[in-house]
């Protein structure tokens, strides 16, 4: 358990330009009578919602940007499923030691 715990926390991408959130594309009507959106999906318009301190906040995202912040938005994401799973080993290993110390203490009696 505890060597796969390491093999996880080796295997953790370097905490660079990771963001978390999530990055939607939503459509919206300028109100110009004579654009095409009048009669179409709209225009594309990108953001980005995200939480901190516990607010969730949302930001607008250049359409130019939107591939590079959806790439670091994956990345985020494996980063948090990463940390997720090394905590889960953690747990696992105080189990197995508490486990441990408990067989330990009955065998003394």
């Amino acid at each position: 358990m505890r060597q796969r715990k390491f093999a996880l926390i080796h295997r953790l991408p370097r905490l660079a330009d990771q963001l978390s959130g999530t990055l939607t594309r939503s459509y919206t009507r300028c109100g110009k009578p004579t654009c095409r959106c009048v009669h179409g999906k709209g225009h594309a318009a990108w953001s980005l919602t995200y939480m901190i301190q516990g607010r969730r906040h949302v930001e607008r995202i250049p359409a130019q940007w939107a591939e590079e912040v959806e790439r670091r938005v994956a990345a985020g994401r494996e980063l948090q499923d990463a940390v997720k799973e090394v905590l889960a080993a953690n747990v696992q290993l105080l189990v197995l030691a508490k486990q441990q110390e408990n067989k330990g203490k009955k065998r003394k009696k």
